[in-house]
Order: structure tokens, then C-alpha cells, then sequence
């Protein structure tokens, strides 16, 4: 039986639904690009410029390390930004977040290196990239809010998933712009200069973003709650309202964090390491861009799916089988054919996570009321992604450095998986969601 709350708020034209998601996927493909691009690098370039007094996996370690640090910020942006989203609205929101982002992605690709001013370029490093997790963890919440409260309960699912489609869409230009730099550029080129490319092309895509999202207008259902007459923060009234919904929500979200990036960052030193597999750079962000692309479809599916089958049906269904592939999925990489790692990716990124990734947004949503939603929902989704994604790389690589195989990951994505799936089934609407 669905668990899809039934719709009370008059549902927007047709035209607008469908102009709103394509700014959701839009926006959060151009802020998704510029978080996803840290990653690349952290995989390829920084341990060898930013740590290059270290021995190769502890370099490899150090750099996921302050990968993970935007994950630590995340739930900080979520607070602000959430405050800011029920106070003065969605749309306003995210365009100070894009730019946000925009201005420390640049900046990163500005960043001298540890030979020319030494331990301050790491220093520098992390700075800038705490600025990206603290505006990425406002944004994430304000797209899926743009998408869902302009979207009919009916079809919720469908429209919200293109907010979680902006994360394989900045896979692609992410590891598009990575590719072609590569392809275009000799390895002391691309380590001299080729990387900065593309963090320095993220002040045109943000411009892009803005301009797209001041277009819009905002959404109904904020305009209905009246957030002038508030009393208090938003931040403080959803942690009174929704304090289990958050934690709950948090749960959900921790393998769908953790297992992404180990399938888009983790995976691509993983692969590389001349101690492992020694594949190429290439081969590693090809079979990403495949598995990505389909993705791309797999979430409106998903969508699809739980607008007819329930939201945590459809979402605990995929964390329940992505925790089995997850014994599947190291094998097939393991293995060094170029087929099978693109089949490995294929089926665990753009099948089985889709199924959780696809109906999150329209879940957790619908899981908190108009007022505080972008705070309740906020706060959720990045409290999950400290515990999930914030170091997911580095303890896997630490795993591996510890147990000598790719079987510690695969249990150790398996439970991530397991409490997401209890989390799901444990997490309800609101009676009061619109």
C-alpha cells in the first residue's frame, strides 16, 4: 500500500512543473560539478601536489581526508542555509549558495601548491573546501524543496528525482572535463596546470546556474506558510517538531552517501594504484560516465516507482540489494576488465542506488512540515552525510591498508545499507505535508 500523502495545495501548470525541474536538475548539476571535482582530484592530483612529502597511500589518505572535511561542514550550511530558506525563501537561498560555491571552487583552481609555498597550500585547501561543503549543504536541500513544492503529491517522486538527478549530471561534467583536459594535455601538463581547468571553468557554469534560478519563482507552498509570523529560528522549530524524522532521515541518507562516493571517488584510486589494479585514469572516469549517464534515467524511474509503489517500499527495496551487490560489485572491479568494472558501476550506480537516490527527495519532503522543512530536511540530509560520505574514501582506503582486501569494504558498505533500509522503513509522512 502507497504511503504517498494525499495533496492539498492547488498543483502548479504542467509548463511550470517541468520548467522548475529542468532549473533543479540544472542547478544542481552546475553546484554537484563543482563538490564532484574536489573528488577527482583528490583521487589524481592532490596527494601528488599538496602531500608530496608522503609515501603514496598516505598521501592518498591525507588527500581523501580533506575531502572528507566538506562533510563536516555540511550540516553547519544545512542550519544556515535552512534558516535563511524558511525565512526569506527558497529560490534567494540558492542563488547565494551557487555563488558561494562558485567563488571557493575558482579559488581552488587559483590555489598555489605545497612547492611553492608549502604547508600553507593544504592549509588553504581545506578552507576552500569547507566553504563547498558549507554551501552545498545548503543548496541540496533548497533544489529538492524547488522540485517537490512545485510538484502535485501524485507525481512527487517523478519531479523530485530531478533534483537527485543533478548529482550524476555533475558526475559528468566533472569527470567529462577531467577526461578531455586529459586527453588534451601530456601527464607533466595536466599535473603542472591541465587539473586547474576545471575548477577555473566553474565561474562561467555558476553564472549560468544564477541566472537560470533567478528566472523562477518562488514556491507556492512557502508563500502559503506565512514564515513572517514565526516566532522563532526555523532551525530551533524543527529540532522541536521533527527531532526523530531528522535522525531518521539521517539514516536513510548514510548509504546513499557512503556508497556513492566510493563508487565515483574511492573507486577511481582504488583502481589506479599500481599496487592494486594500475589501471588508467582514463578507464576508471570512462566507466563512471557510463554508469552516470544511466543513472541519469534510472532516477526518474525510480521516481516513477515510488509515486506508484510508496516512497520507502521503493527506497528500502534498493538498500536492501545494494548491501547484497555490494559482495558482487569488488570481485568485478577486482577483476581489471574494463566491461566488467563498467557493469559493476552500471548495475550498483545506475540500477540499485537510483532506487534509494531517486525517491529521496519527494521522501524526505514529505517527511516534515512546509514551515521547517528546508531546515528539517537540511539537517537530515547532511547529518547523513557526515556519518555516510564525510570519510567514506579514507576509511575504505584504511580498510584495505588494514586488511589486505576489497571484502572489509563490501561489509562495511553492507551495513551502511542495512540501517538505511531499517531507517526507511521506520521513517512516515507528516500529517501535515502539503
Amino acid at each position: 500500500m502507497s504511503d504517498i500523502p494525499t495533496a492539498t495545495a492547488t498543483p502548479p501548470t504542467r509548463r511550470r512543473i517541468a520548467k522548475v525541474a529542468f532549473a533543479s536538475w540544472a542547478g544542481a548539476s552546475i553546484e554537484w560539478y563543482d563538490f564532484f571535482i574536489y573528488g577527482t582530484a583528490a583521487a589524481l592530483v592532490f596527494p601528488k601536489l599538496f602531500f608530496p612529502a608522503q609515501e603514496p597511500l598516505t598521501a592518498t589518505l591525507l588527500s581523501f581526508a580533506t575531502f572528507g572535511v566538506a562533510f563536516v561542514a555540511r550540516p553547519f550550511g544545512g542550519a544556515l542555509f535552512g534558516h535563511i530558506g524558511d525565512t526569506i525563501g527558497r529560490r534567494k537561498t540558492l542563488v547565494i549558495a551557487l555563488a558561494g560555491m562558485g567563488a571557493a571552487t575558482t579559488l581552488i583552481g587559483l590555489l598555489p601548491t605545497y612547492v611553492a609555498i608549502g604547508s600553507a597550500a593544504p592549509i588553504l585547501l581545506v578552507v576552500l573546501r569547507l566553504i563547498q561543503g558549507i554551501t552545498v549543504g545548503g543548496q541540496q536541500g533548497g533544489v529538492i524543496l524547488l522540485a517537490t513544492e512545485n510538484s502535485p503529491a501524485s507525481r512527487r517522486g517523478f519531479y523530485g528525482s530531478f533534483a537527485s538527478a543533478g548529482a550524476p549530471g555533475g558526475v559528468l561534467l566533472a569527470n567529462g572535463a577531467f577526461l578531455l583536459v586529459l586527453a588534451t594535455t601530456s601527464d607533466e601538463a595536466f599535473l603542472s596546470w591541465g587539473w586547474r581547468v576545471p575548477f577555473l571553468a566553474s565561474a562561467v557554469l555558476i553564472a549560468i546556474a544564477v541566472t537560470i534560478q533567478l528566472r523562477l519563482e518562488e514556491t507556492s507552498e512557502f508563500r502559503a506558510a506565512k514564515p513572517g509570523e514565526r516566532r522563532r529560528s526555523p532551525v530551533v522549530e524543527a529540532i522541536h517538531r521533527h527531532p526523530r524524522q531528522i535522525l531518521l532521515a539521517a539514516g536513510c541518507y548514510l548509504a546513499i552517501n557512503l556508497t556513492y562516493y566510493l563508487f565515483i571517488t574511492f573507486v577511481v584510486a582504488y583502481g589506479t594504484n599500481p599496487a592494486i589494479l594500475g589501471l588508467s585514469q582514463s578507464t576508471l572516469l570512462t566507466a563512471i560516465l557510463i554508469a552516470s549517464a544511466v543513472e541519469l534515467f534510472g532516477l526518474p524511474a525510480a521516481g516513477l516507482l515510488s509515486d506508484r509503489f510508496g516512497r520507502r517500499q521503493v527506497f528500502a527495496t534498493g538498500a536492501l540489494l545494494l548491501g547484497v551487490f555490494s559482495f558482487a560489485f569488488w570481485p568485478l572491479v577486482d577483476s581489471g576488465s574494463f566491461v566488467l568494472i563498467i557493469v559493476a558501476l552500471v548495475i550498483g550506480l545506475g540500477v540499485v542506488h537510483s532506487l534509494m537516490y531517486g525517491p529521496q527527495g519527494a521522501l524526505f519532503s514529505e517527511a516534515f512540515s512546509t514551515e521547517v522543512r528546508y531546515s528539517a530536511l537540511s539537517l537530515g540530509i547532511q547529518l547523513g552525510s557526515v556519518i555516510g560520505g564525510a570519510f567514506a574514501p579514507f576509511i575504505a582506503t584504511a580498510l584495505l591498508k588494514g586488511f589486505g582486501s576489497s571484502v572489509a569494504i563490501a561489509v562495511y558498505m553492507a551495513i551502511a545499507c542495512l540501517i538505511s533500509a531499517a531507517c526507511t522503513i521506520a521513517l512516515r509522512p507528516t500529517s501535515t505535508t502539503s
